[in-house]
């Protein structure tokens, strides 16, 4: 049997989300969908052949009315925790979009109630899915190129052009930091397998910039072991744009092992590529990639559903995203207090 959810936050995003991402995964069912504006519920409850029944103006409203066994969260940021203790407290299962919560102390409050509760409470990193990531984990693990010595990580994107009314990004607290940088923060656990202990970040905002807050952030992230990762992120540059994930080389005795990931519109893979350098001198050579059965935000609501249905812990569980949301955090003091911040993760 399907999972059956209730989808929360249909704006947007979230309408993206219902219209493309969960039709794709057999694995569960929306019972109902929940947005309190009624022309966009309308909307998307009459692209998705639903009933007037399964549409709701508020998740409580949802919950009384219909038998769901989880919850999918795409609400804006600051409604996560809150939703997700609704929620949670009704013994649902939750899926939620980052980045989890503003603060990792808030997020941490939903990561304890669902772990009283024995319930699955995940964070949407969708980036962990594609292909090259996660090859190049496999190959960081098998030591491809041997002992790393440096990481250096590069996003550029132009995002900079509409009115100011009429981009919510431009008022998004720390757009840089919060809403992609944590994507960057939540690869480099994953791939080096190393936790980050501190983290030197200056922000910048050129006088053009729309964004309310920082639009330009370089980074030293120092990792367990020593371990130094350079991050450059910019939505204001007018270099060659770079695929979402950014471009990373990483650097070992042995060679340099390069990737990039998710260039375009979400689940294109034609633009994952990994290659190995073993010299200066040498060509790059291209990695063979696998093909996934399911790739962004589908390959973690796939292992989202597995999960509640008893399989094991998803990678990405809350538990684990407060360690990316607490380098999120450090990055935001450091850039505010200009000295290096330690990564706090509470318990």
């Amino acid at each position: 049997m399907p999972v059956r959810i209730i989808h929360v936050g249909l704006g947007g995003w979230g309408g993206n989300w219902a219209r493309t991402a969960i039709p794709e995964v057999s694995e569960v069912e929306v019972v109902g969908i929940v947005d309190p504006v009624a022309a966009t519920l309308d909307a998307v409850r009459t692209d998705l052949g639903l009933p007037a029944s399964a549409a709701f103006g508020s998740l409580t409203e949802a919950l009384a009315g219909v038998e769901a066994d989880a919850v999918v969260i795409t609400a804006p940021a600051v409604t996560h925790v809150p939703l997700a203790l609704e929620a949670l407290d009704a013994g649902k299962h939750v899926l939620v979009e980052k980045p989890f919560a503003n603060t990792a102390e808030e997020a941490a409050t939903a990561v304890r109630r669902a772990e009283e509760l024995g319930l699955v409470l995940q964070v949407s990193q969708n980036y962990r899915w594609y292909p090259a990531p996660r090859v190049v984990t496999e190959l960081l693990e098998a030591d491809a190129v041997g002992e790393v010595a440096t990481i250096d990580v590069d996003f550029r994107q132009w995002d900079n052009d509409l009115p100011f009314e009429e981009h919510p990004h431009y008022r998004f607290p720390h757009a840089m930091i919060n809403d992609m940088a944590i994507h960057h923060f939540d690869l480099m656990r994953m791939i080096t397998g190393r936790e980050p202990v501190r983290v030197y970040a200056r922000a910048s905002s050129p006088s053009f910039s729309k964004y309310q807050d920082e639009a330009i952030a370089s980074m030293l992230i120092e990792l367990e072991g020593g371990l130094v990762v350079s991050y450059r992120g910019s939505w204001l540059s007018r270099a060659p744009r770079t695929a979402w994930a950014g471009e990373w080389s990483i650097q070992g005795s042995d060679g340099e092992l390069w990737f990039t990931s998710r260039s375009g519109e979400p689940n294109a893979v034609e633009g994952d590529r990994v290659t190995i350098r073993r010299t200066q001198d040498d060509e790059a050579e291209p990695v063979e990639l696998p093909t996934m059965e399911h790739t962004d935000r589908q390959g973690g609501l796939q292992a989202f559903a597995r999960s509640v249905t008893g399989g094991a812990e998803p990678e990405t569980s809350g538990r684990d995203n407060l360690r990316s949301l607490a380098v999120m955090e450090a990055a935001q003091r450091s850039a505010e207090s200009g000295v290096p911040e330690d990564v706090v993760v509470p318990e």
